[in-house]
Protein backbone atom coordinates (compact mmCIF):
# COMPACT_ATOMS: atom_id res chain seq x y z
CA UNK A 1 0.00 0.00 0.00
CA UNK A 2 1.09 3.59 -0.53
CA UNK A 3 2.86 5.13 2.44
CA UNK A 4 0.93 8.31 3.14
CA UNK A 5 -0.40 9.98 6.25
CA UNK A 6 -3.85 8.40 6.01
CA UNK A 7 -2.46 4.89 5.71
CA UNK A 8 0.05 5.53 8.50
CA UNK A 9 -2.81 6.71 10.75
CA UNK A 10 -4.68 3.48 9.99
CA UNK A 11 -1.52 1.50 10.76
CA UNK A 12 -1.13 3.31 14.09
CA UNK A 13 -4.71 2.35 14.95
CA UNK A 14 -3.89 -1.30 14.21
CA UNK A 15 -0.73 -1.14 16.32
CA UNK A 16 -2.60 0.51 19.19
CA UNK A 17 -5.35 -2.13 19.01
CA UNK A 18 -2.75 -4.91 19.20
CA UNK A 19 -1.01 -3.14 22.09
CA UNK A 20 -4.27 -2.75 24.04
CA UNK A 21 -5.19 -6.39 23.40
CA UNK A 22 -1.89 -7.52 24.87
CA UNK A 23 -2.14 -5.13 27.79
CA UNK A 24 -5.67 -6.24 28.62
CA UNK A 25 -4.70 -9.91 28.63
CA UNK A 26 -2.57 -9.53 31.79
CA UNK A 27 -4.05 -9.28 35.28
CA UNK A 28 -1.57 -7.38 37.45
CA UNK A 29 -0.59 -8.62 40.91
CA UNK A 30 0.80 -5.38 42.32
CA UNK A 31 -2.51 -3.93 43.67
CA UNK A 32 -2.52 -6.67 46.31
CA UNK A 33 0.96 -5.81 47.57
CA UNK A 34 1.61 -2.12 46.90
CA UNK A 35 -0.12 1.15 47.70
CA UNK A 36 -0.42 3.22 44.52
CA UNK A 37 0.75 6.79 45.14
CA UNK A 38 0.15 9.31 42.32
CA UNK A 39 3.19 11.50 41.73
CA UNK A 40 3.22 15.02 40.33
CA UNK A 41 6.92 15.88 40.49
CA UNK A 42 10.35 14.32 39.96
CA UNK A 43 10.44 12.73 43.43
CA UNK A 44 8.17 12.16 46.42
CA UNK A 45 9.12 12.20 50.12
CA UNK A 46 7.45 9.71 52.48
CA UNK A 47 7.90 11.32 55.87
CA UNK A 48 4.82 9.53 57.20
CA UNK A 49 6.25 6.03 56.89
CA UNK A 50 6.31 4.20 60.21
CA UNK A 51 3.15 5.89 61.45
CA UNK A 52 0.15 3.67 62.19
CA UNK A 53 -2.91 5.75 63.26
CA UNK A 54 -4.49 4.61 66.52
CA UNK A 55 -7.70 5.53 68.30
CA UNK A 56 -7.70 6.42 72.00
CA UNK A 57 -10.38 7.26 74.50
CA UNK A 58 -11.13 10.98 74.20
CA UNK A 59 -10.40 12.40 77.61
CA UNK A 60 -9.63 16.11 77.77
CA UNK A 61 -8.29 17.74 74.61
CA UNK A 62 -7.42 15.89 71.45
CA UNK A 63 -3.84 14.67 71.32
CA UNK A 64 -2.36 15.68 67.99
CA UNK A 65 0.09 13.08 66.75
CA UNK A 66 3.29 14.60 65.41
CA UNK A 67 4.67 12.70 62.45
CA UNK A 68 8.25 11.54 62.69
CA UNK A 69 10.43 12.99 59.95
CA UNK A 70 11.78 10.01 58.04
CA UNK A 71 14.11 10.77 55.16
CA UNK A 72 12.72 8.32 52.61
CA UNK A 73 12.39 9.68 49.07
CA UNK A 74 11.61 7.96 45.78
CA UNK A 75 12.85 9.52 42.56
CA UNK A 76 10.83 8.75 39.46
CA UNK A 77 12.52 6.77 36.69
CA UNK A 78 11.70 6.46 32.98
CA UNK A 79 11.12 3.17 31.16
CA UNK A 80 10.61 2.51 27.46
CA UNK A 81 10.45 -0.09 24.71
CA UNK A 82 10.52 0.73 20.99
CA UNK A 83 9.99 -1.45 17.91
CA UNK A 84 10.23 -0.34 14.28
CA UNK A 85 8.34 -1.55 11.20
CA UNK A 86 10.46 -1.45 8.01
CA UNK A 87 9.03 0.72 5.27
CA UNK A 88 9.05 -2.18 2.80
CA UNK A 89 6.76 -4.19 5.12
CA UNK A 90 4.24 -1.35 4.97
CA UNK A 91 4.75 -0.87 1.23
CA UNK A 92 4.16 -4.60 0.66
CA UNK A 93 1.09 -4.61 2.93
CA UNK A 94 2.89 -7.18 5.16
CA UNK A 95 2.88 -5.25 8.42
CA UNK A 96 0.35 -7.67 9.94
CA UNK A 97 3.17 -10.05 10.90
CA UNK A 98 4.35 -7.40 13.40
CA UNK A 99 1.05 -7.20 15.29
CA UNK A 100 1.80 -10.09 17.71
CA UNK A 101 4.99 -8.25 18.64
CA UNK A 102 2.96 -5.17 19.63
CA UNK A 103 0.57 -7.38 21.57
CA UNK A 104 3.61 -8.62 23.48
CA UNK A 105 4.69 -5.00 24.02
CA UNK A 106 1.29 -4.30 25.59
CA UNK A 107 1.61 -7.39 27.77
CA UNK A 108 5.11 -6.32 28.84
CA UNK A 109 3.82 -2.86 29.77
CA UNK A 110 1.01 -4.30 31.89
CA UNK A 111 3.32 -6.74 33.66
CA UNK A 112 6.23 -4.31 34.14
CA UNK A 113 4.97 -2.98 37.53
CA UNK A 114 4.85 -6.57 38.82
CA UNK A 115 8.31 -7.31 37.47
CA UNK A 116 9.73 -4.25 39.25
CA UNK A 117 7.79 -4.87 42.47
CA UNK A 118 8.98 -8.44 42.94
CA UNK A 119 12.55 -7.50 42.01
CA UNK A 120 12.36 -4.95 44.84
CA UNK A 121 10.90 -7.57 47.18
CA UNK A 122 13.82 -9.90 46.46
CA UNK A 123 16.26 -7.03 47.01
CA UNK A 124 14.71 -6.22 50.40
CA UNK A 125 17.57 -8.04 52.18
CA UNK A 126 20.03 -5.40 50.95
CA UNK A 127 17.81 -2.33 50.38
CA UNK A 128 17.18 0.19 53.16
CA UNK A 129 13.70 1.33 54.17
CA UNK A 130 12.45 4.36 56.12
CA UNK A 131 14.13 3.48 59.45
CA UNK A 132 17.59 3.22 57.91
CA UNK A 133 17.70 -0.58 58.18
CA UNK A 134 17.37 -3.08 55.38
CA UNK A 135 13.71 -3.85 54.74
CA UNK A 136 14.28 -7.45 55.83
CA UNK A 137 16.60 -7.06 58.81
CA UNK A 138 17.29 -8.33 62.31
CA UNK A 139 17.72 -4.83 63.80
CA UNK A 140 14.62 -2.72 63.23
CA UNK A 141 14.41 -0.19 66.11
CA UNK A 142 11.16 -0.42 68.11
CA UNK A 143 10.34 1.15 71.48
CA UNK A 144 9.53 -1.29 74.28
CA UNK A 145 6.27 0.14 75.67
CA UNK A 146 6.98 -1.32 79.12
CA UNK A 147 10.49 0.10 79.56
CA UNK A 148 10.38 3.03 77.15
CA UNK A 149 13.71 1.86 75.72
CA UNK A 150 14.50 1.04 72.12
CA UNK A 151 15.14 -2.57 71.19
CA UNK A 152 15.85 -4.47 67.95
CA UNK A 153 13.19 -6.49 66.15
CA UNK A 154 13.73 -8.95 63.31
CA UNK A 155 11.43 -9.59 60.34
CA UNK A 156 13.64 -12.16 58.66
CA UNK A 157 14.83 -15.71 59.01
CA UNK A 158 18.41 -16.53 58.03
CA UNK A 159 19.33 -19.22 55.55
CA UNK A 160 21.02 -19.83 52.22
CA UNK A 161 18.12 -20.94 50.02
CA UNK A 162 15.71 -19.21 47.68
CA UNK A 163 13.69 -16.58 49.59
CA UNK A 164 10.01 -16.81 50.45
CA UNK A 165 7.84 -14.09 51.93
CA UNK A 166 4.88 -13.73 54.27
CA UNK A 167 2.85 -10.54 53.87
CA UNK A 168 -0.12 -8.85 55.50
CA UNK A 169 -1.91 -7.16 52.59
CA UNK A 170 -5.34 -6.66 54.20
CA UNK A 171 -4.81 -3.04 55.23
CA UNK A 172 -5.36 0.04 53.04
CA UNK A 173 -1.64 0.76 53.35
CA UNK A 174 0.41 -2.06 51.84
CA UNK A 175 3.96 -3.28 52.51
CA UNK A 176 5.23 -1.68 49.28
CA UNK A 177 4.71 1.49 47.23
CA UNK A 178 4.01 1.90 43.53
CA UNK A 179 4.72 5.55 42.75
CA UNK A 180 3.15 6.40 39.39
CA UNK A 181 4.26 9.60 37.66
CA UNK A 182 3.11 8.76 34.10
CA UNK A 183 1.16 5.73 32.98
CA UNK A 184 2.44 3.53 30.16
CA UNK A 185 1.40 4.93 26.81
CA UNK A 186 2.01 4.08 23.16
CA UNK A 187 3.56 6.67 20.85
CA UNK A 188 4.46 6.65 17.16
CA UNK A 189 6.96 8.41 14.93
CA UNK A 190 5.26 8.20 11.54
CA UNK A 191 5.70 11.36 9.51
CA UNK A 192 5.17 9.84 6.07
CA UNK A 193 8.88 10.03 5.27
CA UNK A 194 9.60 13.44 6.80
CA UNK A 195 11.15 12.36 10.12
CA UNK A 196 14.92 12.03 10.39
CA UNK A 197 14.68 8.40 11.49
CA UNK A 198 12.45 7.40 8.57
CA UNK A 199 14.82 9.17 6.19
CA UNK A 200 17.96 7.55 7.63
CA UNK A 201 16.70 4.06 8.62
CA UNK A 202 13.63 3.65 6.40
CA UNK A 203 11.48 2.37 9.25
CA UNK A 204 8.54 3.67 11.29
CA UNK A 205 8.82 3.63 15.05
CA UNK A 206 6.25 2.66 17.67
CA UNK A 207 7.18 2.74 21.32
CA UNK A 208 5.78 2.66 24.83
CA UNK A 209 7.08 4.65 27.78
CA UNK A 210 6.15 5.18 31.40
CA UNK A 211 7.54 6.90 34.47
CA UNK A 212 7.47 6.02 38.15
CA UNK A 213 9.21 4.02 40.86
CA UNK A 214 8.69 1.31 43.47
CA UNK A 215 9.51 1.60 47.15
CA UNK A 216 9.54 -0.14 50.52
CA UNK A 217 6.80 0.88 52.94
CA UNK A 218 6.05 -0.98 56.18
CA UNK A 219 8.50 -3.70 57.21
CA UNK A 220 6.02 -4.70 59.95
CA UNK A 221 3.72 -6.09 57.26
CA UNK A 222 6.39 -8.36 55.79
CA UNK A 223 8.55 -11.30 56.79
CA UNK A 224 11.21 -12.97 54.65
CA UNK A 225 13.08 -16.23 54.96
CA UNK A 226 15.94 -17.92 53.14
CA UNK A 227 15.55 -21.04 55.28
CA UNK A 228 13.77 -24.14 54.03
CA UNK A 229 10.03 -23.68 53.53
CA UNK A 230 8.80 -26.14 56.14
CA UNK A 231 5.82 -26.27 58.50
CA UNK A 232 8.04 -25.23 61.42
CA UNK A 233 9.60 -22.26 59.61
CA UNK A 234 6.22 -21.17 58.24
CA UNK A 235 4.73 -21.29 61.78
CA UNK A 236 7.68 -19.31 63.12
CA UNK A 237 7.16 -16.59 60.50
CA UNK A 238 3.44 -16.34 61.25
CA UNK A 239 4.06 -16.07 65.00
CA UNK A 240 6.82 -13.51 64.54
CA UNK A 241 4.58 -11.24 62.49
CA UNK A 242 1.72 -11.47 64.99
CA UNK A 243 4.05 -10.03 67.64
CA UNK A 244 5.10 -7.00 65.58
CA UNK A 245 4.57 -3.56 67.08
CA UNK A 246 4.72 -0.05 65.69
CA UNK A 247 7.87 2.05 66.07
CA UNK A 248 6.29 3.38 69.29
CA UNK A 249 5.74 -0.09 70.72
CA UNK A 250 2.01 -0.47 70.01
CA UNK A 251 0.71 -3.94 69.02
CA UNK A 252 -0.38 -3.81 65.39
CA UNK A 253 -2.50 -6.93 64.99
CA UNK A 254 -0.44 -8.08 62.02
CA UNK A 255 -1.61 -11.36 60.50
CA UNK A 256 -0.03 -12.73 57.33
CA UNK A 257 -2.55 -13.58 54.62
CA UNK A 258 -0.25 -14.26 51.64
CA UNK A 259 2.82 -16.42 51.06
CA UNK A 260 4.91 -15.35 48.05
CA UNK A 261 7.63 -17.56 46.59
CA UNK A 262 9.47 -18.32 43.38
CA UNK A 263 9.23 -21.48 41.26
CA UNK A 264 11.90 -23.35 43.26
CA UNK A 265 9.78 -23.14 46.44
CA UNK A 266 6.47 -23.92 44.74
CA UNK A 267 6.38 -27.61 45.64
CA UNK A 268 7.35 -26.99 49.29
CA UNK A 269 4.77 -24.21 49.58
CA UNK A 270 2.02 -26.47 48.26
CA UNK A 271 2.94 -29.14 50.81
CA UNK A 272 2.67 -26.60 53.63
CA UNK A 273 -0.55 -24.94 52.47
CA UNK A 274 -2.49 -27.19 50.09
CA UNK A 275 -2.11 -30.71 51.46
CA UNK A 276 -5.07 -31.56 53.73
CA UNK A 277 -3.05 -34.25 55.49
CA UNK A 278 0.63 -34.70 56.27
CA UNK A 279 2.70 -37.71 55.22
CA UNK A 280 1.86 -39.61 58.40
CA UNK A 281 -1.86 -39.01 57.92
CA UNK A 282 -2.45 -36.36 60.57
CA UNK A 283 -4.39 -33.22 59.66
CA UNK A 284 -2.45 -30.28 58.26
CA UNK A 285 -3.20 -27.34 60.56
CA UNK A 286 -1.84 -24.93 57.93
CA UNK A 287 -4.17 -26.15 55.20
CA UNK A 288 -5.12 -23.01 53.22
CA UNK A 289 -3.96 -20.85 56.15
CA UNK A 290 -2.86 -18.14 53.70
CA UNK A 291 -3.08 -17.52 49.96
CA UNK A 292 -0.17 -18.84 47.88
CA UNK A 293 1.25 -16.65 45.10
CA UNK A 294 4.03 -18.16 42.98
CA UNK A 295 5.97 -15.48 41.08
CA UNK A 296 8.24 -16.26 38.09
CA UNK A 297 10.30 -13.10 38.70
CA UNK A 298 11.55 -14.60 41.97
CA UNK A 299 13.35 -17.39 40.10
Amino acid sequence: MDINQNNLSALYTAVKTAFNTGSGSYKPLWPQFATMVPSSTSAEAYTWLGQFPRLREWVGDRQVKKLASHDYTLKNKKYESTVGIPAEAIDDDAYGVFMPLYQEMGYASASHPDEMLFALMAAGFTTKCYDGQYFFDADHPVVNSATGKEESVSNMQAGSGAPWFLLDTRRPLKPFIYQKRKDYRLNAKTDAGQSDHVFMADEYLYGVDGRGNWGLAFWQQAFASKAALTDANFDSGIETMMAFKSDEGRPLGIMANVLVCGPSNRSAAKKVLEAENKAQGESNTNYKAVELVVVPWLA
